[in-house]
């Protein structure tokens, strides 16, 4: 592994790339809405660490306090994205990257780190059964097949806020939760909201754009939730056709 890699910082963040498969040279919007978000968050411990080309290797994680999901925790990292894709994947990265976010957290007296997880691997997150090789294991559940993943250094362990296990609301319609944490989001959100209004299809896409609002969810979050007819659906990003399924039900 000869190229090297950098953590964002307020001085560098306007000329990085940031990591995902998004590849033009013009402004995008979506890019544009993760920075913005991501110089915020930094202030707060934010930690986004990259190989220093233009692919997708990278890490991401937050202190747990200060991450928007809705889980609780004493004194733990929360990681929402270990990324490894294409002619990167069989280097070594991935290792890199993850005993990097070990170390820190132990540098810094952590008392462990977690991230979201499923019963079965889904789209859109990291994978588990790498996690589970660095020690990661399953705390807690959730009835819609969600799992909490934890590797702690003290016994302690973290836990889905109550209300991130209800997978339930009152509204009927198409709703949506989201952030910006993730550059596709803009562009998903945009073109869901344009197919609803051309099919009469009744929808609320609401933006969740404060730390309160997210650990408040009644759902599993890790920068998207999906509900339709009352019921918890997904944390994946849609398209129109998956969204097309999920209507039929």
């Amino acid at each position: 592994m000869s190229e090297e890699f950098v953590n964002l910082t307020a001085e560098n963040l306007a000329n990085e790339h940031l990591c995902c498969i998004i590849r033009t040279k013009k402004l995008h919007p979506g890019v544009e809405a993760k920075r913005q978000w991501i110089s915020e968050r930094l202030k707060e411990g934010h930690t986004f660490r990259k190989l220093e080309v233009k692919g997708t290797v990278f890490i991401e994680y937050a202190p747990l306090e200060t991450a928007w999901v809705p889980i609780t925790g004493d004194n733990y990292y929360y990681i929402y994205c270990l990324w490894v894709l294409g002619d990167y994947r069989g280097k070594g990265y991935a290792k890199s990257l993850m005993e990097y976010c070990i170390a820190d957290a132990k540098e810094k007296g952590k008392s462990g780190i977690c991230m979201l997880g499923a019963i079965k691997q889904k789209a859109w997150l990291s994978d588990q059964s790498f996690a589970k090789k660095c020690g990661f294991e399953v705390v807690d559940t959730t009835d819609s097949g969600y799992e909490l993943l934890a590797l702690s250094f003290d016994g302690t362990v973290p836990a889905f806020n109550q209300n991130a296990k209800l997978c339930a609301i009152e509204r009927e319609e198409l709703t949506i939760y989201y952030d910006m944490q993730c550059p596709y989001i803009y562009q998903n959100i945009e073109i869901l909201k344009e197919y609803c209004f051309e099919h009469d299809i009744p929808s609320s896409f609401i933006q969740i754009d404060t730390l309160q609002k997210a650990k408040e969810l009644p759902c599993v979050f890790n920068n998207w939730a999906v509900f339709y007819k009352g019921k918890f659906e997904t944390v994946n990003l849609l398209d129109v056709a998956h969204l097309k399924k999920i209507l039929k039900k």
